[in-house]
């Protein structure tokens, strides 16, 4: 055995017990004692290796989207974009691309029910031949707040109380009192599709704007969106409670064993696509992640589908450590001006490197695929075999060059500096429109939904008042109906 190129793997497994330094291990039931009776030895070192790697199997859990499931697939292209991009994921009708694809739930602990009403994480990493890319969303096409200095405010108000240990309404609705552009968000989480019925019957969004660019350095704006084959389907309330209280892990279970018996899961993937001359057209500031991009002026665009039709081999190793970023992105696909993007370029990478430490983009489950040369070197657990001698660039000894150049966006952005809102914030609107799309018995529904938990313990009077008018901004019949019953009486 060659013990420069070999890596542990349990298909290198002994049928007899060693320790992790590959010695023999004679007696893994007793520990070492003065006697039959003890006390313990501290010279005996199987046992306090096997205690202290027990110590620390688990690492910080994720403080957004730490319940999660993961499975393998790929994708591929069955609509022709490259009049819109030059990225070779979308370079050729035909073309599969390996993907792993993390579905999650945002609020809640690694460990919490599948059926709790919360948004969902839609997270799919691209093993392109350009390296990967991670295109990192959620099933709701929207999100609560549009800047990203507001984030670390808004997961606190959402989870549960730090003296409580519960979650509650009158933190919600308090912190969002501040945030009018949270109601059309509201109209999503509080509307029949809060909680999916599982994950393969879920939708997907990037949520954001991004940028595609071609080849002779043209960019449009760019949304994407994720629909399954098998159809959208969600639980109501009662459901939930019923599926909950059966399997608080039902969505999980149901992706492993829908892949395990053949079954495997699909989506399509569709474009909208926005000429940036144009954004400043639209009563809504495109690049909003609190609205949508109306579908009647910015039609979905065929791109292609994504298989998964292989579970992980372990839950720890690919599911656990499997870690997603907005930054990665390849050549032909870009970020926009999203205040709330451009925070999470940052953020999602910075706590990557917090839970799984500098070098985790070489953990296998988040390794590129494609041959990759560079000059990071060293730092804690950097596993990458090494020979070479001359570790910087350039040099005239290591022959190594820059890759080849790919077009960037070439718009000129100026402007003061500033601390400031967006010009067309238009909270409203779109949030009125969703509602009257609903049938009535829907309307029902989230008229109740709203009203339980604007009438939950400690809503102040003063929040009921303000979400009352925020509701009634967005349409007068909803507004007049949760008027009637919501009570309002002095704290």
């Amino acid at each position: 055995m060659d013990p420069i190129k070999y890596r542990p793997r349990d298909t290198f497994d002994t049928q007899s017990f060693t320790n992790n330094a590959g010695q023999p291990v004679f007696n893994n039931t007793n520990s070492m004692s003065v006697g039959k009776r003890g006390p313990l030895l501290l010279e005996d070192y199987h046992l306090l290796e096997k205690l202290a790697n027990f110590d620390r199997e688990r690492i910080p859990e994720r403080v957004v989207h730490a319940r999660g499931a993961t499975a393998k697939g790929f994708f591929e292209v069955t609509h022709d974009i490259s009049h819109l991009t030059c990225a070779d994921v979308f370079n050729g009708v035909g073309k599969k691309t390996p993907v792993a694809m993390r579905f999650s739930t945002v609020i809640h602990s690694r460990h919490s029910p599948e059926t709790l009403r919360d948004p969902r994480g839609f997270a799919v990493k691209f093993y392109t031949r350009e390296g990967n890319w991670d295109l990192v969303g959620n099933n709701f096409p929207v999100f609560f707040i549009r800047d990203g200095i507001k984030f670390p405010d808004m997961v606190h108000s959402l989870k549960p109380n730090p003296r409580t240990e519960n979650q509650e309404w009158w933190r919600v609705w308090d912190f969002f009192s501040h945030h009018p552009e949270s109601c059309h968000m509201f109209t999503f989480l509080l509307d029949d599709v809060g909680i999916p019925k599982d994950y393969r019957h879920m939708i997907g969004s990037g949520v954001h704007t991004f940028r595609l660019i071609n080849g002779q350095g043209k960019d449009h704006y760019v949304k994407f969106h994720w629909k399954p084959t098998c159809g959208e389907e969600n639980l109501l309330d009662e459901e939930a409670e019923i599926v909950g209280g059966k399997d608080f892990s039902h969505a999980t279970h149901d992706l492993i064993n829908s892949i395990d018996s053949g079954m495997f899961p699909e989506w399509k993937l569709f474009i909208q696509v926005m000429d940036p001359a144009t954004q400043d057209d639209y009563e809504f500031d495109p690049l909003d992640v609190t609205k949508i991009w109306p579908e009647d002026r910015f039609p979905l665009m065929p791109v292609g589908r994504m298989v998964l039709n292989r579970n992980v081999d372990n839950q720890f190793l690919e599911n656990e450590q499997i870690a997603f970023s907005p930054a990665l992105v390849v050549p032909g696909i870009y970020y926009s001006e999203d205040k709330l993007l451009q925070t999470r370029i940052f953020s999602y990478t910075d706590t990557q490197r917090y839970r799984l430490g500098g070098n985790y983009l070489m953990l296998p489950i988040n390794a590129p695929k494609n041959a990759h040369h560079n000059n990071h070197y060293d730092g804690a657990l950097n596993f990458m075999h090494r020979e070479e001698e001359v570790n910087y660039f350039p040099s005239r000894l290591n022959k190594v060059v820059e890759a080849p150049e790919y077009p960037l966006p070439q718009a000129n952005i100026s402007g003061p500096r500033a601390k400031a809102t967006i010009e067309k914030e238009n909270n409203f609107q779109q949030a009125g429109e969703r509602f009257r799309s609903f049938d009535p018995d829907r309307k029902e529904r989230f008229i109740a939904r709203v009203s339980d938990a604007l009438n939950a313990p400690r809503v102040s009077p003063e929040a009921k008042s303000i979400w009352l008018g925020y509701w009634s901004e967005c349409d007068i019949e909803l507004g007049r109906r949760l008027a009637s019953t919501v009570k309002i009486n002095k704290m």
